[in-house]
């Protein structure tokens, strides 16, 4: 039986044990679809990713990204953690690593504690949900939610969120209802992705704190979510007048998996477009036969 190997990091912190978990295996060729998916779910972590050789020499690697019942076509922390494991690997030219995957091409850039990476695509929003609905799903009230500056709504930058503003001293409290998030996604017409809410509330000293829940994917609640925060990133720079942003989050802190993320975002051409960093920490690695 062939037999292939994997490393775990945690990705979006300096400390193991922090951050979000990784599984990578860095040469998947030969690997069904079915036996990725089925290393995803056995792994049990928000993503796992398999590269492969890619379709156009001038590019790094081909790089497929699992949930635990899913293939996505882009993720933030899985682009992180895999760019930081092939780079060790000597990989990186001058720096730098080009990925392709399902949303587009992902440039990832190695910095002295991990990796940054630019998302695929530029800002594009879509439906909008009502203060009860997003307050059902997060099991918060309608109060908590803060609709002043923009209703809850599904933006992406290569992966879709809802994105829902709240009251900082709500953050803490919310508990996800599954039912309530399938029946948003099931009776929400033209709405057809699997419902992943992300939270975020403003703090004084201008950082943002955040909270991303997709129970009808799998993911109760994520430690750090890259695609997410750089989809904020670029959302909440296409609500201002300025030519870029950047903000410090912190996630995970109430899973006891307290992350960083450092996001940007800033106007083009094309639209708004943004970056995502963080650190990354290796923690295990292995074989699998199959």
């Amino acid at each position: 039986m062939p037999t292939y190997a994997f490393v775990t990091v945690d990705v979006f912190t300096d400390t193991r044990f922090g951050g979000n978990q990784l599984a990578v295996f860095p040469d998947a060729r030969g690997m069904t679809d079915a036996q990725m998916q089925a290393l995803a779910a056995e792994f049990n972590l928000s993503e796992t990713t398999f590269v492969l050789p890619p379709s156009d020499p001038a590019n790094t690697a081909r790089v497929r990204i699992f949930n635990r019942s899913a293939e996505m076509p882009f993720a933030g922390h899985p682009n992180v953690g895999t760019g930081w494991v092939l780079a060790q690997m000597g990989r990186a030219k001058d720096g730098v690593l080009r990925f392709e995957e399902i949303a587009g091409l992902v440039e990832v850039t190695m910095t002295q504690a991990g990796a940054r990476i630019a998302a695929p695509q530029a800002l594009s929003t879509g439906v909008t949900f009502t203060a009860a609905q997003m307050a059902a799903c997060a099991g918060l009230s309608s109060d908590d939610i803060i609709t002043t500056n923009h209703p809850p709504i599904q933006a992406t930058v290569g992966v879709d969120f809802v994105l829902c503003e709240v009251k900082p001293e709500a953050l803490s409290r919310a508990n996800p209802d599954a039912a309530a998030f399938r029946d948003v996604a099931d009776t929400t017409e033209g709405f057809s992705m699997r419902l992943s809410l992300h939270l975020y509330a403003k703090q004084p000293d201008g950082t943002l704190k955040v909270r991303m829940f997709s129970p009808l994917t799998g993911t109760w609640e994520d430690a750090a979510t890259g695609s997410a925060n750089a989809t904020l990133a670029a959302f909440l720079l296409s609500l201002s007048d300025q030519d870029q942003g950047a903000w410090e989050v912190s996630q995970g802190v109430e899973m006891g998996r307290p992350s960083r993320l450092f996001i940007t975002a800033q106007r083009g051409p094309d639209g708004v477009r943004a970056t995502v960093a963080g650190g990354c920490v290796p923690v295990l690695k292995g074989e699998v036969e199959l």
